[in-house]
Protein backbone atom coordinates (compact mmCIF):
# COMPACT_ATOMS: atom_id res chain seq x y z
CA UNK A 1 0.00 0.00 0.00
CA UNK A 2 1.24 3.54 -0.79
CA UNK A 3 2.10 5.70 2.16
CA UNK A 4 -0.72 7.34 3.81
CA UNK A 5 0.96 10.41 4.78
CA UNK A 6 0.50 13.17 2.27
CA UNK A 7 3.22 16.29 3.25
CA UNK A 8 2.47 19.53 2.95
CA UNK A 9 4.86 20.61 0.05
CA UNK A 10 7.49 23.71 0.88
CA UNK A 11 6.57 26.94 -1.04
CA UNK A 12 2.28 25.43 -1.02
CA UNK A 13 -0.05 27.11 0.85
CA UNK A 14 -2.47 23.71 -0.38
CA UNK A 15 -3.32 20.33 1.15
CA UNK A 16 -5.45 18.51 -0.18
CA UNK A 17 -7.02 14.79 -0.02
CA UNK A 18 -9.75 13.80 -2.54
CA UNK A 19 -11.42 10.47 -2.80
CA UNK A 20 -9.98 9.63 -5.99
CA UNK A 21 -6.21 10.21 -4.47
CA UNK A 22 -6.98 8.42 -1.21
CA UNK A 23 -8.75 5.72 -3.29
CA UNK A 24 -11.81 5.47 -0.80
CA UNK A 25 -15.38 6.48 -1.76
CA UNK A 26 -16.80 9.30 1.28
CA UNK A 27 -14.08 11.73 2.84
CA UNK A 28 -12.34 14.84 1.02
CA UNK A 29 -10.47 17.09 2.88
CA UNK A 30 -8.22 20.51 1.77
CA UNK A 31 -6.52 23.74 3.91
CA UNK A 32 -5.77 26.41 2.07
CA UNK A 33 -3.60 29.02 3.79
CA UNK A 34 -4.51 32.51 2.05
CA UNK A 35 -3.38 36.29 1.96
CA UNK A 36 -5.69 38.79 3.43
CA UNK A 37 -8.11 39.79 -0.16
CA UNK A 38 -7.47 36.18 -1.51
CA UNK A 39 -10.75 34.70 -2.77
CA UNK A 40 -11.50 30.52 -3.62
CA UNK A 41 -14.91 30.38 -5.62
CA UNK A 42 -16.08 26.95 -5.90
CA UNK A 43 -19.38 24.82 -6.25
CA UNK A 44 -20.12 22.06 -4.46
CA UNK A 45 -21.67 19.83 -6.95
CA UNK A 46 -22.93 16.45 -5.35
CA UNK A 47 -20.76 17.04 -2.02
CA UNK A 48 -21.64 18.86 0.95
CA UNK A 49 -18.85 20.60 2.46
CA UNK A 50 -18.10 22.24 6.52
CA UNK A 51 -15.79 25.61 6.01
CA UNK A 52 -13.71 25.49 9.11
CA UNK A 53 -12.12 28.51 9.52
CA UNK A 54 -8.71 27.95 11.83
CA UNK A 55 -6.98 31.05 11.88
CA UNK A 56 -7.94 34.42 10.36
CA UNK A 57 -11.27 35.81 9.82
CA UNK A 58 -12.89 35.36 6.05
CA UNK A 59 -16.40 35.95 4.60
CA UNK A 60 -18.34 33.63 2.91
CA UNK A 61 -20.82 33.62 -0.16
CA UNK A 62 -23.01 30.42 -0.17
CA UNK A 63 -25.73 30.86 -2.42
CA UNK A 64 -28.00 33.98 -1.34
CA UNK A 65 -26.62 34.06 2.47
CA UNK A 66 -23.54 35.79 3.43
CA UNK A 67 -21.30 36.32 6.39
CA UNK A 68 -19.07 38.45 6.65
CA UNK A 69 -15.71 38.55 8.86
CA UNK A 70 -16.47 35.57 10.71
CA UNK A 71 -13.50 33.88 12.44
CA UNK A 72 -11.73 34.64 15.61
CA UNK A 73 -8.70 32.73 16.26
CA UNK A 74 -4.65 33.67 15.54
CA UNK A 75 -3.66 30.31 16.19
CA UNK A 76 -5.50 26.82 16.09
CA UNK A 77 -3.93 26.44 19.64
CA UNK A 78 -6.00 29.07 21.35
CA UNK A 79 -8.77 28.05 23.98
CA UNK A 80 -11.81 28.38 21.63
CA UNK A 81 -13.49 27.06 18.96
CA UNK A 82 -13.68 27.82 15.57
CA UNK A 83 -15.99 29.24 13.06
CA UNK A 84 -17.81 27.20 10.49
CA UNK A 85 -20.07 27.20 7.70
CA UNK A 86 -22.45 24.46 6.43
CA UNK A 87 -22.83 24.13 2.53
CA UNK A 88 -25.28 21.38 1.29
CA UNK A 89 -24.78 20.01 -2.22
CA UNK A 90 -25.50 22.15 -5.47
CA UNK A 91 -24.40 25.59 -4.54
CA UNK A 92 -21.96 28.04 -5.51
CA UNK A 93 -19.56 29.42 -3.29
CA UNK A 94 -16.93 32.03 -2.65
CA UNK A 95 -14.42 32.29 0.34
CA UNK A 96 -12.39 35.69 0.87
CA UNK A 97 -10.12 36.45 3.55
CA UNK A 98 -10.48 39.47 5.13
CA UNK A 99 -7.19 38.83 6.81
CA UNK A 100 -4.59 36.33 6.51
CA UNK A 101 -6.37 33.37 7.12
CA UNK A 102 -6.31 29.09 6.71
CA UNK A 103 -9.39 27.46 6.05
CA UNK A 104 -10.56 23.37 6.15
CA UNK A 105 -12.75 22.22 3.30
CA UNK A 106 -14.29 18.90 5.02
CA UNK A 107 -16.51 17.08 2.01
CA UNK A 108 -18.32 13.69 1.67
CA UNK A 109 -21.02 13.00 -0.48
CA UNK A 110 -24.33 15.07 -0.34
CA UNK A 111 -28.08 13.91 -0.29
CA UNK A 112 -30.66 16.35 0.86
CA UNK A 113 -30.98 20.37 -0.28
CA UNK A 114 -30.83 21.58 3.54
CA UNK A 115 -29.84 24.88 3.75
CA UNK A 116 -26.50 26.46 4.33
CA UNK A 117 -25.57 27.98 7.86
CA UNK A 118 -23.35 29.15 10.15
CA UNK A 119 -22.06 27.11 13.08
CA UNK A 120 -21.47 29.56 16.10
CA UNK A 121 -18.40 28.83 17.76
CA UNK A 122 -20.38 29.35 21.00
CA UNK A 123 -22.80 26.73 20.59
CA UNK A 124 -20.44 23.89 19.73
CA UNK A 125 -19.03 21.82 22.46
CA UNK A 126 -15.93 21.31 24.27
CA UNK A 127 -14.64 18.60 26.17
CA UNK A 128 -12.11 17.41 27.66
CA UNK A 129 -11.00 13.54 27.18
CA UNK A 130 -8.28 11.20 29.22
CA UNK A 131 -6.49 11.68 32.09
CA UNK A 132 -3.04 11.74 32.82
CA UNK A 133 -0.58 11.78 29.62
CA UNK A 134 -3.60 10.58 27.90
CA UNK A 135 -5.08 14.27 28.36
CA UNK A 136 -6.65 15.93 25.53
CA UNK A 137 -8.87 18.61 24.66
CA UNK A 138 -11.57 18.21 22.18
CA UNK A 139 -14.32 20.37 19.99
CA UNK A 140 -16.84 18.99 18.12
CA UNK A 141 -17.60 21.25 15.38
CA UNK A 142 -20.10 19.36 13.03
CA UNK A 143 -21.02 16.16 15.37
CA UNK A 144 -23.62 13.72 14.38
CA UNK A 145 -26.40 15.56 16.68
CA UNK A 146 -25.80 18.31 14.04
CA UNK A 147 -27.58 18.18 10.63
CA UNK A 148 -25.77 17.04 7.55
CA UNK A 149 -26.08 13.93 5.13
CA UNK A 150 -22.54 12.29 5.85
CA UNK A 151 -19.96 14.53 7.35
CA UNK A 152 -18.58 14.57 10.81
CA UNK A 153 -15.90 16.98 11.93
CA UNK A 154 -14.34 17.61 15.19
CA UNK A 155 -10.80 19.31 16.26
CA UNK A 156 -8.56 18.41 19.23
CA UNK A 157 -5.49 19.88 20.77
CA UNK A 158 -2.97 16.89 22.62
CA UNK A 159 -0.57 18.61 25.25
CA UNK A 160 2.82 18.18 24.87
CA UNK A 161 4.10 14.62 25.94
CA UNK A 162 0.63 12.91 25.54
CA UNK A 163 -0.85 10.73 23.90
CA UNK A 164 -4.46 10.95 21.38
CA UNK A 165 -7.01 8.80 19.50
CA UNK A 166 -5.36 6.31 22.31
CA UNK A 167 -5.76 3.86 23.37
CA UNK A 168 -5.57 3.18 20.14
CA UNK A 169 -9.29 2.69 18.31
CA UNK A 170 -10.78 1.89 15.09
CA UNK A 171 -13.80 2.49 13.15
CA UNK A 172 -13.44 0.45 9.74
CA UNK A 173 -16.80 -2.47 10.26
CA UNK A 174 -20.34 -1.74 9.46
CA UNK A 175 -21.27 -3.59 13.50
CA UNK A 176 -23.06 -1.06 14.85
CA UNK A 177 -23.21 -0.29 17.77
CA UNK A 178 -19.56 -2.03 18.37
CA UNK A 179 -18.37 -0.05 15.61
CA UNK A 180 -19.46 1.90 12.24
CA UNK A 181 -17.47 2.07 9.47
CA UNK A 182 -16.12 5.43 8.61
CA UNK A 183 -12.86 6.61 6.63
CA UNK A 184 -11.20 9.78 8.36
CA UNK A 185 -8.31 12.54 7.67
CA UNK A 186 -6.09 13.79 9.81
CA UNK A 187 -4.76 17.04 8.98
CA UNK A 188 -1.72 18.10 11.16
CA UNK A 189 -0.53 21.08 12.77
CA UNK A 190 2.14 21.53 15.78
CA UNK A 191 3.23 24.67 18.02
CA UNK A 192 5.97 25.77 17.78
CA UNK A 193 5.59 24.82 13.95
CA UNK A 194 9.00 23.49 13.71
CA UNK A 195 7.85 20.36 15.58
CA UNK A 196 6.84 16.71 14.72
CA UNK A 197 4.52 14.11 15.84
CA UNK A 198 4.03 10.47 15.54
CA UNK A 199 0.77 8.50 13.75
CA UNK A 200 0.76 4.41 13.58
CA UNK A 201 -2.25 3.35 11.44
CA UNK A 202 -2.49 -0.48 11.40
CA UNK A 203 -4.93 -3.37 10.98
CA UNK A 204 -5.14 -6.24 13.24
CA UNK A 205 -3.76 -8.55 10.55
CA UNK A 206 -0.92 -5.92 9.75
CA UNK A 207 -2.25 -5.53 6.31
CA UNK A 208 -1.54 -1.98 6.75
CA UNK A 209 0.91 -1.33 8.77
CA UNK A 210 2.23 2.16 8.78
CA UNK A 211 3.95 4.41 11.67
CA UNK A 212 4.30 8.29 10.36
CA UNK A 213 6.47 11.12 10.83
CA UNK A 214 4.22 13.93 10.95
CA UNK A 215 4.88 17.52 10.29
CA UNK A 216 3.29 20.99 10.60
CA UNK A 217 0.09 21.19 7.71
CA UNK A 218 0.89 16.96 7.04
CA UNK A 219 -2.63 14.88 6.25
CA UNK A 220 -2.41 11.57 7.48
CA UNK A 221 -5.18 9.41 5.96
CA UNK A 222 -7.29 6.64 7.57
CA UNK A 223 -8.59 4.08 5.28
CA UNK A 224 -9.32 1.34 8.03
CA UNK A 225 -6.98 0.27 11.05
CA UNK A 226 -6.37 2.01 14.37
CA UNK A 227 -5.05 5.06 14.17
CA UNK A 228 -2.87 6.60 17.38
CA UNK A 229 -0.87 9.73 17.76
CA UNK A 230 1.35 10.57 19.92
CA UNK A 231 2.92 14.46 20.38
CA UNK A 232 6.79 14.46 22.09
CA UNK A 233 7.71 16.18 24.53
CA UNK A 234 8.17 20.64 23.87
CA UNK A 235 5.19 20.56 21.22
CA UNK A 236 1.44 21.35 21.66
CA UNK A 237 -0.25 18.96 18.34
CA UNK A 238 -3.38 20.07 16.88
CA UNK A 239 -5.64 17.78 14.12
CA UNK A 240 -8.66 18.77 12.31
CA UNK A 241 -10.46 15.40 11.78
CA UNK A 242 -13.17 14.87 8.92
CA UNK A 243 -15.06 11.34 9.37
CA UNK A 244 -17.99 10.33 6.51
CA UNK A 245 -18.76 6.92 5.78
CA UNK A 246 -22.24 4.97 4.65
CA UNK A 247 -23.89 5.99 8.02
CA UNK A 248 -23.38 9.17 10.11
CA UNK A 249 -22.85 7.67 13.20
CA UNK A 250 -19.34 7.54 15.01
CA UNK A 251 -19.02 4.22 17.15
CA UNK A 252 -15.41 2.56 17.85
CA UNK A 253 -13.27 -0.29 18.73
CA UNK A 254 -10.41 -0.13 20.84
CA UNK A 255 -7.32 -2.52 20.24
CA UNK A 256 -8.32 -5.04 22.46
CA UNK A 257 -4.47 -5.57 23.40
CA UNK A 258 -4.91 -2.15 24.78
CA UNK A 259 -7.65 -1.76 26.13
CA UNK A 260 -6.57 -2.58 29.52
CA UNK A 261 -5.33 1.29 29.67
CA UNK A 262 -8.81 2.17 29.67
CA UNK A 263 -8.29 0.88 33.42
CA UNK A 264 -5.82 2.99 34.35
Amino acid sequence: MNSLLVKAQAGSNIVEVTPESAGWTHVGFAAHRLAAGEQISLETDGRELCIVVLTGTVTVKAGEQRWENIGERLSVFEDRAPAAVYVPRRMQVSIIATSQAEIGLCSAPGTSDRPARLIDPHTMTRSVRGRGANTRYVCDILPQTEAADGLLVVEVVTPSGHSSSYPPHKHDNDNIPTESSLEETYYHRLNPEQGFAYQRVYTDDRSIDQALAVENHDVVMVPRGYHPVTVPYGYDGYYLNVMAGPKRVWHFKNDPAHEWLMTK
